[in-house]
């Protein structure tokens, strides 16, 4: 008798299916390879060699012929326990999870795990056996003691980072397998690619850092801070600082490290994360333009919100038509949504590409801006990458928030090392702006303000009030507006009219509104920026907008902060509270507010006011401190790990914003095509994000239609009206339901 994998339109000899035995040992060869980049290959191996155990049962091979729906997870993940005792049950999640997702251990929206253990089965061929070998015990309770280092505050937190790592080793093992026998089956060529070693990239970067110019006082002070950083690639992998001022060159400096580090050590990847979802795309291009033509095949820019899985299991063939990442690239460029919610995540889809977060230098830009919400669980997600995934995390930011233990931060971090030269000095040495509070201002106040300077910035808390500003002045020369309800290809083209006006040569009037967005990355230059009040972090990414060069004297360029008049346009209550934290830090180093003591004594302030409860509102440690390893809330965590409460959804403007012309035929890109990540990609520039009551309005409205729903659902939703469409505003989504239908591009 025959067990088989995967089947065929052929079902008379079936000499094109795949055998299950050669799945099985494909996977788990493959599993247990990338689980040896940071711990156990044993652990990889066994997840791989039991996932689909259960199609060693007639009924599953009954339903290759096309019988009914069968349970194929839940064998392996009980032989799992049954062999491996407690080890086991923590691979039992994934083995059984590998196509629904990970489970609680006990009760959960989802079938729980202890409810799939107990549940009866079909028979087990006894042929598995002969056909598999699996490894002793002993072999990985041995292999796991060797690698694994405990921590005694959170090592169930501990086990439940080792389940999504497991799972992730399996199920991108399992969707590469699976994808190369239906390729090979097809006559398509792999999809397998060999990228540039980290040693190219690294010759490619120091050609591009040698051209750049030394001369004058910041040059040479850049070059100063690149060489001191550099010369300490060799340190072991760990937790690192580089507190750096905006100007200093810390984009290409942490690069730089960050591939010498990794050459040093062995590590496989350079992962950039970044706070904000619009200016991924700058940054990976900056990266790309400093690897020359290698760039384009070795930085992968990850943001997109294509990638959702079902809720419920899908088939073979079916899951390759989701729009899976796994990072098999020297250098990912992504958010912090997309990183920190894919390590908490529960679904295939998202936790697919875990395990090439292991053994990799992460990046963390602008580390100051996590939630407070969820600042404890991500901060015991960096430390136990560093402790037990041989992976360098780097606290990257000109304001470094006090995560330390010695700072008072509850359960932070420890032995943390700071690579910048003596960031006070540094901070002295690049000091180009002032920082000024001018009290409360009404609408009609800020727009005289506005009125009254020639090329001025003005940053505002939501896009209302930024819309309106932006409608005030729209009659004035040069007014410009940002905003996230444009798609990021039309921002660059808003951007490059903000840089060309700004130009010192010829300079244009310039009044730039636009909402925080603008505060990480962008760089732009203005002689004076107007910003509603917030946290002193964002001030200062604010106040990093400001004299950007070092043209002017600091003392003449200044960062004005002012409160609003308007109750309409109130920050919410998080943010008022950070607020009301930087009007006390203000108060007590109004002389110097940018100062490193004045951004350590506004985080530890911050950090006090909220408490340890609130910098985990959802209690995810103490969830985890009350578990056991038979009770992992892993569902549970995953549903309420959520970076951003309100829930955004990607809509494709495929339209030219001043044209109205069709700028991209996403269903041309999306014919043919079953591999989702690359179209994505090639998409998520067209993408604007808008909240899901949003969403549902231009839905109702047909305003939105998806793109070949009968191979991707409605993954890919398309605007299909040009006039919701404002060039000056981006997407308009009010009332959506008045919309003549004649108008509508069908």
């Amino acid at each position: 008798m025959k067990f088989y994998a995967h089947s065929t339109e052929n079902k008379v000899d079936k000499t094109d299916w795949q055998l299950l035995s050669e799945h099985l040992s494909n996977v788990g060869a493959m599993a247990g390879d990338y689980a040896k980049a940071f711990g156990p290959r044993s652990l990889g191996l066994v997840a791989g060699l039991l996932h689909d155990l259960g199609k060693y049962t007639w009924e599953f091979q009954n339903r290759l012929e096309g019988g009914a729906r069968v349970d194929h997870s839940t064998w392996g993940a009980r032989i799992a326990k049954e062999r491996y005792g407690q080890l086991g049950a923590l691979l039992a999640y994934g083995i059984a999870g590998h196509h629904a997702g990970l489970a609680n251990g006990r009760i959960g929206d989802r079938t729980s795990l202890r409810e799939r253990l107990a549940r009866e089965l079909p028979a087990l061929h006894p042929a598995w056996q002969s056909e598999l070998t699996l490894p002793d015990n002993q072999e990985l309770q041995a292999a796991m003691r060797n690698w694994f280092t405990p921590s005694q505050e959170r090592v169930l937190f501990q086990f439940s980072v080792l389940v999504r790592m497991l799972f992730s080793c399996l199920v991108d093992a399992d969707f590469i397998d699976t994808d190369e026998f239906y390729r090979r089956i097809e006559g398509k060529p792999s999809r397998r690619v060999r990228h540039p070693r980290l040693e190219e990239l690294r010759a490619r970067l120091d050609a591009r850092l040698a051209a750049l110019s030394a001369e004058g006082d910041v040059n040479a002070l850049r070059k100063h801070i690149l060489e001191h950083v550099r010369a300490q690639a060799e340190q072991k992998p760990g937790l690192f600082s580089l507190t750096v001022p905006t100007g200093g060159g810390k984009t290409l400096t942490s690069m730089a490290f960050a591939l010498d580090h990794a050459l040093a050590h062995g590590l496989e990847r350079v992962i950039y994360v970044i706070p904000f979802t619009s200016i991924v795309e700058q940054n990976a291009q900056v990266f790309r333009n400093a690897f020359d033509e290698l760039g384009e095949a070795v930085v992968l820019e990850h943001h997109s919100a294509f990638d959702e899985s079902p809720d419920t299991a899908w088939e073979a063939k079916d899951k390759r038509r989701l729009a899976m990442e796994n990072w098999d690239a020297p250098v990912i460029v992504t958010t912090a949504v997309q990183f920190f919610e894919s390590l908490f995540a529960d679904r295939p889809s998202r936790c697919r590409k875990l395990h090439h977060i292991a053994n990799s230098v992460v990046i963390l830009d602008e580390a100051q801006t996590l939630p407070l919400k969820l600042l404890r669980p991500c901060v015991a997600m960096l430390d136990e990458l560093a402790l037990n995934y041989r992976s360098s995390i780097v606290l990257c930011t000109a304001t470094q928030p006090a995560l330390r233990r010695d700072e008072g931060f509850p359960e932070g971090f420890q032995d943390v090392r700071e690579l910048a030269p003596e960031p006070p000095r540094l901070y002295e040495k690049l000091r180009r702006v002032g920082v000024r509070h001018i009290g409360t201002l009404s609408d009609d106040d800020l727009v005289e303000e506005l009125r009254q300077r020639d090329q001025v910035l003005c940053i505002v808390n939501n896009r209302r009030h930024a819309r309106a500003l932006y409608e005030a002045i729209s009659t004035l020369p040069g007014a410009c507006h940002l905003s996230t309800l444009m798609h990021a290809r039309h921002r660059r083209q808003v951007l490059a009219e903000v840089k060309e006006r700004l130009d010192p040569n010829r300079p244009q009037p310039c009044r730039l509104i636009s909402t925080s967005l603008i505060e990480a990355g962008v760089d732009i230059d203005f002689p004076a920026v107007l910003r509603a009040e917030a946290g002193l972090d964002s001030i200062a990414q604010a106040a990093g907008r400001c004299n950007r060069e070092g043209r002017r004297d600091w003392r003449c360029s200044e960062t004005l902060v002012f409160a609003t008049a308007n109750d309409e346009w109130l920050p919410p209550p998080e943010l008022k509270q950070f607020a009301q934290v930087f009007r006390r830090t203000y108060r007590l180093h109004e002389g110097d507010l940018l100062a490193p003591d004045a951004v350590r004594a506004y985080f530890k302030e911050l950090y006090w006011r909220k408490g340890k409860e609130e910098l985990d509102a959802e209690d995810l440690m103490g969830l985890l401190k009350g578990s056991d390893i038979d009770s992992l809330p892993l569902e549970t965590i995953a549903k309420r790990f959520r970076l951003i409460d309100s829930v955004m959804k990607p809509v494709i403007v495929p339209f030219d914003p001043y044209t109205g012309e069709l700028d991209v035929d996403a269903a041309d890109v999306l014919r043919d095509i079953e591999f989702a990540p690359g179209l994505a990609r090639r998409l998520q520039q067209f993408v604007v994000q808008i909240p899901e009551r949003a969403f549902s309005a231009l839905r109702k409205a047909a305003a939105i239609q998806p793109i070949a729903p009968e191979r991707y659902g409605e993954q890919f939703m398309q605007l299909v009206n040009p006039s919701l469409y404002d060039p000056r505003v981006g997407l308009k989504w009010d009332e959506p339901e008045f919309i003549a239908t004649e108008r509508l591009v069908l």
